[in-house]
């Protein structure tokens, strides 16, 4: 490993842990190695640009933009309450609702944080109120936020998508079943859960004019995502145009129909996702410029040969990489990963032989759940500024949440068709 690469990758290490944001952290280590490296300053520049010039990367700001109108029109809320009135007589139910909401919400958004604040918002103090634990409740919010970035529309998928010039329709479709199954696990932690504490009520079930009263007023937003991804699949638009087909669908539910958005307030709402948009765009753009310049300084064939070097067996580098990018998503923010390593990923991919639409939702679900994991996900931090709750109080409660979360990875990384077996109908 040359001077130029420890030097640029020390620098990263030290400004990320001393508290600097990722992406001004990614800046300051790319101009220290390209000053040593003796390249022209106007190269960054020049990669800044040149990472965020894709048609594919513009989904990301409508989707962005049609998941806060969605959340401020009143959609997640009807999603809540018709979720609510399926299980709520379960037991566990209303914990089961916040899973089931996050898992429908996911197909709007595509964000785990976006998910996470949208739902928990509404269902951490409900469920209190009926008896659950508020760090239960932000845990499993936490938890039921990364099953966004799975569910498609995904960002993750759209970003891995582009860095490894693979087909982003086909990744949405692999992460459709792995999502489902986390899903279901949580629900069984809810399950188990209620049934061991006797300070949790069950729930009535709702009448049939109950359940058809919550699913006709929740209509528009269970057709969303058959809007959204009908279109996709069926050839009418592509991943980016269904995104402003998103938004346009989201004004027009919003302003016209249930008109809970004022046309004055939509000023605020677009600024707050051109904010959003801007964050996640920068990172791109500086994650690029890092990534080129650890790619000249062959950091990533170091990385690759170190991680094949530690053992000749498949299953063994497998869990290795698997714990490699759970660490990675817990510490750094996973576009910023996804764009660094996925030159060092897409080369362990192939040399394990791995199919690269399964080897893409290995590396965002392993990402996404590491936006829920402790110490730095955001997912976690979303839900400790929501509820009010510590992260160590959240991180106790979370953890049969992520072994859920791991036992389906684990199914992914060693049953390659939980992530083919759509994908395969459209290839």
């Amino acid at each position: 490993m040359s001077a130029v690469a420890i030097a640029i990758l020390a620098t990263f290490l030290i400004s990320m842990f001393g508290g600097v944001p990722i992406a001004f952290g990614l800046g300051i280590a790319s101009v220290l190695g390209l000053y040593m490296a003796d390249f022209p300053l106007v190269i960054l520049a020049q990669r800044l640009i040149a990472g965020t010039q894709s048609f594919s990367i513009l989904a990301i700001p409508g989707f962005i933009l049609a998941g806060d109108l969605m959340m401020h029109g009143g959609l997640s809320r009807r999603l809540v309450k018709f979720c609510q009135s399926l299980v709520q007589h379960v037991t566990g139910g209303l914990g089961m609702v916040t899973v089931l909401s996050a898992t429908f919400f996911a197909a709007i958004s595509g964000s785990a944080p976006a998910t996470t604040a949208t739902i928990g918002g509404i269902m951490i103090p409900e469920m209190e109120q009926r008896g659950w634990k508020r760090d239960f409740s932000a845990a499993l919010s936490a938890a039921s936020g990364p099953i966004g970035q799975m569910i498609p529309p995904s960002i993750p998928m759209i970003i891995w998508g582009v860095v490894a010039e693979e087909s982003i329709n086909q990744l949405f479709l692999a992460g459709i079943i792995p999502g489902l199954l986390i899903a279901l696990g949580l629900m069984l932690v809810c399950w188990i859960v209620a049934r061991r504490s006797p300070n949790i009520p069950r729930e009535r079930r709702a009448t049939r004019k109950e359940l058809g009263q919550s699913l006709w007023d929740g209509k528009w937003s269970l057709l969303a995502p058959v809007v959204i991804l009908g279109g996709i699949y069926g050839s009418v638009f592509t991943p980016t145009e269904a995104s402003a087909i998103a938004v346009f669908y989201a004004l027009i539910i919003g302003l016209f129909i249930h008109r809970e958005i004022k046309f004055a307030e939509l000023p605020a709402i677009i600024i707050a996702a051109m904010r959003t948009s801007a964050i996640v765009c920068f990172i791109i753009a500086i994650a690029s410029a890092f990534g080129w310049l650890v790619a000249i300084e062959q950091l990533p064939s170091a990385i690759a040969n170190g991680i094949m070097s530690i053992s000749t067996n498949p299953i063994v580098i497998l869990l290795i990489l698997n714990l490699f990018l759970l660490f990675i998503g817990a510490i750094m923010d996973n576009i910023a990963a996804m764009i660094i390593l996925g030159t060092t990923l897409s080369s362990i991919g192939a040399q394990l032989g791995l199919d690269p639409i399964h080897l893409g939702a290995m590396v965002v679900i392993n990402l996404a759940i590491g936006m829920a994991t402790p110490p730095f996900g955001y997912s976690l931090f979303v839900a400790s500024a929501i509820s009010n709750q510590s992260i160590e109080r959240l991180s106790v409660a979370l953890w049969p949440m992520l072994l859920v979360s791991f036992v389906v990875l684990m199914l992914v990384t060693y049953m390659p068709m939980v992530t083919l077996l759509l994908p395969s109908f459209i290839r």
